[in-house]
Formats: C-alpha cells, sequence, structure tokens
C-alpha cells in the first residue's frame, strides 16, 4: 500500500449526514469518494451482476447466482454465492483503488480491510431525533416509519460489520476520530475532520493536485 496516499474511511449511523460530510470532504480536498460505486467497479471486476452486489450492499446474504453471473474471471464459480465470497471481491476492489491514489471509501468495512495502510478512520453519529429528522425529510416518511428505518438499517449494518471485522461497529478503538454532525453540522464536521487528519499527518498538504 503506498504510504503517499491520502485515504479516508468514513462509517456512518444511519441518518447522520454521514455521506453528505464525506461529499464535503471530498470536494475540499478534491480526493474521489467511493460509495455506491464499489458496488459497480465489484461488478465489473468479478463477472457477477450489479445487482448482485446491491442486494448484499452493506449486508450478510447468499444468493443462487443463476440469474446473476455474468463472464468475469470468476466465470467457474459454483451455483451458490455467499457474502463471504462477495465481501472477498469488494475487499480486493478497494485495496486496488487504495494502492493506486488518494480516496475516501463510506461505510464497506474499509477500515477494517486498509487496517494495515495509513489511513483516517472516521465514524460520523448524531442524536436519534437529529437523524428522525433528516431522514423523514429525504424520504418524505413518517418520523415514526423514519425511526423505524434507522432502527433497521443500523442493525443491518452493525451485523455486517461485526461479523466481517470481529470487531464493534461505531466503538471509539476502530476509529481515529468519532464526531456527531449535529454539533457543528455538515460543512463544519467535513473542516473538523480535514483539520484534524492534516494536525494528525493523515491527510497531506498537497491533495487536490495529487
Amino acid at each position: 500500500m503506498n504510504e503517499e496516499h491520502t485515504i479516508i474511511n468514513i462509517g456512518r449511523q444511519f441518518g447522520s449526514g454521514g455521506k453528505l460530510v464525506a461529499l464535503k470532504v471530498s470536494e475540499t480536498l478534491g480526493i474521489p469518494i467511493y460509495d455506491n460505486e464499489l458496488i459497480s467497479k465489484a461488478a465489473d471486476e468479478s463477472g457477477f451482476s450489479k445487482e448482485l452486489f446491491e442486494r448484499s450492499d452493506e449486508k450478510r446474504s447468499i444468493f443462487n447466482i443463476s440469474s446473476f453471473f455474468g463472464s468475469g474471471r470468476f466465470g467457474s464459480a459454483q451455483n451458490y454465492v455467499g457474502d463471504n465470497e462477495l465481501f472477498k471481491i469488494q475487499s480486493e476492489v478497494i485495496r486496488n483503488i487504495a494502492s493506486k491514489g488518494p480516496a475516501i471509501f463510506v461505510g464497506r468495512c474499509s477500515n477494517y480491510i486498509l487496517r494495515d495502510a495509513r489511513c483516517l478512520d472516521v465514524f460520523i453519529t448524531a442524536p436519534i431525533e437529529d437523524r428522525i429528522k433528516r431522514v423523514s425529510e429525504r424520504l418524505e416518511i413518517s418520523a415514526e416509519d423514519a425511526r423505524t428505518r434507522i432502527g433497521r438499517q443500523d442493525r443491518t449494518r452493525e451485523t455486517y460489520y461485526n461479523f466481517f471485522t470481529f470487531g464493534n461497529w461505531g466503538a471509539a478503538t476502530d476509529y481515529d476520530l468519532c464526531i456527531d454532525s449535529s454539533i457543528l453540522g455538515i460543512d463544519g464536521t467535513a473542516n473538523y475532520i480535514i483539520d484534524f487528519g492534516r494536525k494528525a499527518g493523515l491527510i497531506k498538504e498537497y491533495v487536490g493536485g495529487e
């Protein structure tokens, strides 16, 4: 892994605005961001369809691949593919991207996958009421439905993360920085992460022109 690259891994509670923060950090630093883009890359490199990765995105599952199979280098796979295999493929994609240049990864256990590299690992939280408000407005659903959606999504992410990393999703010991986005807002949180990363020597001053 190239130690000169700026790599930022951002985990987030559902509804905390983590993706928005990641986008702002990406915009400010000029570093590409990878979220759903990882699904397309994993599909392209494996030969499995994008739909297969979408159905298993940050959740545990097993599929009959007869209707998802493509023509990639995994073309001789067995009839069934589980989340372990899909996780390995996506992990390979993440490592490959990180080895080539600066990147911001959102979720998908990237902090664990890149644990041997020099990265800035961040976890973004927010109070439940703030998260309910954001999810309710974004998805145009009731507060009650938003609360249910948040609980379900967080449990799914937690199960996925804990299974593959043997860690505890959101635990401070797994990250360099845990921050409540409701305190400084989206832009303020992004700026704080950048300032923290630079002071810690984990974000290079020349990013944007790398």
